[in-house]
């Protein structure tokens, strides 16, 4: 009875927080299964950025109550940051939830299953909900552990790709955004553990790493001295790619003030660290910023992509904007939209406004009515698809790098990524699983690209 499934919702930080939960719990003797019917625990790692999120995670929650009924010793637990934002109230929704457990307690984790087991194997139940979201110092440094696809079935596939947690928590305080008080205060993990983390995926195979935090250029800003005009993030950059056996370097997400002179110039004097920026803009409206506490103007937004632009030619950006934020006006929205088109982005996350109880946003009057949001989501969306679909169809003919990562969904070819972070599909032996190969590009679609290895006198 130590089946453990982990259900992930939401952003790349809860797959790595899920990632580092199936680690320890596999060091305390539980299987990771991948079927969520056959297991005998299941555990939703949950977000709260949007309302959409939550609800969609209670739902679940509440039909696996029905199998708890059925069966008595199957354990249901809630973790992640809806777990942090609503802790026990959760049961008023969810009574038969056996654990709640917040975002700085993951590590605790595979202690209360411990127990619950244990109350389980004696007939003697533990009494109400484990519930444990309390703050805990130096919890960032317990996001260290990786499964890889190899340690779960060892005729699997290499995984050639990891996150690496590099920091936990948020001190921006944006008037939409739950996450200071979900994530806590920004906390970085010590330099020399990182370092050694990814030197240690490299030896296991890992060619490529993203370097993962709420606020991922903040890196180290107390903790750390900037060296002759290099901070800390970039420092950590330097060090990283300084791994034998490590390719590539990429890392989500930075905010647009991290982006000073020393940044920008890394993409030219470090080679692996690839040529794509997750950017968030957020909006194009100088007043709309300054509503979400967006410490940056529009102009200032325009000046790090041109400068990125001039420093690498090649680079590739994707970006996040919310629609409707509160008194958002048809003005507003025009400069957004202005400025959208004119970054040319690869690809974008666009959102409608969502209330966040608790948010200063929340409290803010001249909401945006709904259909006025689709409206300006549905038109961002457009422009997107005329942007991306020109930029892929611009690398017709161009041979690009790609890292080989596995077989496609067919099972049939193989697909990779370009430095650019543009998803190829192409045809290939297995044993080119985890090498760079130059990929002609035959044809390409909004989102993925197609073509051929450049494999002079070579099976492909």
């Amino acid at each position: 009875m130590n089946r453990v499934h982990i259900k992930t919702y939401g952003c790349q930080m809860n797959e790595r927080d899920s990632e580092a939960v199936a680690a320890m719990l596999r060091a305390r003797g539980y299987r990771i299964v991948n079927s969520e019917e056959e297991c005998d625990v299941l555990l939703l790692n949950t977000c709260s950025v949007r309302d959409s999120a939550e609800q969609k995670a209670i739902g679940r929650a509440v039909n696996e109550q029905a199998r708890k009924k059925k069966r008595p010793d199957f354990i249901l637990g809630i973790l992640g940051c809806m777990a942090q934002n609503r802790g026990a109230s959760l049961l008023d929704q969810l009574p038969d939830v056996d654990l709640i457990v917040g975002t700085q307690k993951f590590h605790q984790v595979p202690g209360y299953l411990d127990n619950l087991r244990a109350a389980q194997a004696t007939g003697v139940p533990l009494g109400e909900t484990i519930v444990d979201i309390g703050e805990e110092t130096g919890s960032q440094n317990t996001i260290r552990d990786h499964v890889l696809a190899q340690d779960e079935t060892p005729e699997a596939a290499p995984q050639v790709s990891a996150f690496v947690s590099i920091q936990q928590g948020c001190d921006m305080d944006c008037s939409f955004c739950i996450v200071p008080k979900t994530r806590g205060d920004e906390r970085s993990r010590p330099m020399d553990d990182i370092v050694a983390e990814c030197r240690s995926l490299a030896g296991r195979g890992v060619r490529e790493v993203t370097l993962l935090g709420q606020i991922v250029t903040s890196y180290g800003r107390r903790d750390y001295q900037h060296t002759a005009g290099v901070t800390p993030f970039v420092q950590l950059l330097e060090r990283v790619s300084a791994i034998d056996g490590l390719e590539r370097i990429r890392f989500t997400s930075p905010h647009p003030r991290g982006f000073r002179q020393d940044l920008i110039e890394s993409y030219g004097r470090l080679p692996k660290l690839c040529e794509y920026v997750h950017l968030p803009m957020q909006s194009g409206s100088d007043r709309i910023l300054r509503a979400m506490n967006r410490p940056y103007s529009r102009d200032r937004y325009a000046e790090i992509v041109a400068a990125l632009r001039a420093g690498c030619p090649g680079m590739h950006f994707s970006t996040d904007v919310i629609v409707g934020f509160p008194g958002e006006t048809e003005e507003d929205f025009a400069q957004t939209r202005e400025l959208f088109a004119a970054c040319d982005f690869d690809m974008a996350y666009v959102f409608k406004y969502s209330v966040r109880s608790g948010t200063p946003a929340a409290e803010l009057a001249d909401q945006v009515p709904e259909e006025v949001k689709e409206r300006r989501n549905q038109e961002l969306l457009v422009i997107l698809e005329r942007n991306s679909t020109r930029r892929a169809a611009a690398l017709v003919g161009t041979v690009q790098e790609v890292l080989v990562d596995g077989p496609d969904q067919t099972g049939r070819r193989w697909t990779g990524r370009t430095r650019g972070n543009r998803v190829c599909i192409f045809d290939a032996a297995p044993r080119l699983m985890g090498t760079l190969q130059p990929l002609r590009i035959e044809r390409a679609s909004v989102s993925t690209l197609y073509g051929e290895l450049v494999l002079a006198g070579v099976e492909k």
